[in-house]
């Protein structure tokens, strides 16, 4: 489903818990929008400007975010599992307690990015853009993929099994 830019101010307006599963959101430009809680599963919001938004416990899983620009998002408590996010722009942004299994994040831009309690269990964290982030606490399993260069341990992360 694609919407005019018309039908996302009207849509962003409303009051509540946003719902907006499956949606076609690939290049929309909401910055600064507050998504808190939003239901964005499976959406497509390849390349969309989401810098300064707030998607604080929003539900993102299998959303396709690669490309986006998420510069300073407040993503804390998010579920992003599976989601793509390769070659995302997440400097600065706020991961805290993000969920982010079998996540895709190569190449992703994660400089500045604050992501304390984070679960990365089975993420794709190769070739991502450094440096590495802060990550006190961030929890990883044996099937969390980091560059060949990289120690997690010595980065304060912490293996489950």
């Amino acid at each position: 489903m694609q919407f005019t830019v018309e039908q996302l101010k009207t849509i962003l307006s409303q009051p509540g818990r946003l719902v907006l599963l499956n949606a076609d959101l690939s290049g929309a430009n909401l910055a600064g929008a507050n998504l808190a809680g939003a239901n964005l599963a499976v959406a497509n919001l390849s390349g969309a400007n989401l810098a300064g938004a707030n998607l604080s416990g929003a539900l993102l899983y299998n959303a396709n975010l690669g490309k986006a620009d998420l510069r300073n998002t407040n993503l804390s408590e998010a579920n992003l599992a599976e989601a793509n996010l390769t070659e995302a722009n997440l400097n600065g942004a706020t991961l805290n307690k993000v969920n982010l299994w079998k996540a895709w994040l190569s190449g992703a831009n994660l400089s500045g990015a604050n992501l304390a309690g984070a679960s990365l269990s089975k993420a794709d964290l190769s070739e991502y853009i450094r440096p590495w982030a802060e990550h006190p606490a961030a929890k990883y399993d044996k099937d969390t993929i980091w560059p060949d260069d990289f120690d997690p341990k010595a980065a304060g992360a912490i293996l489950v099994e």
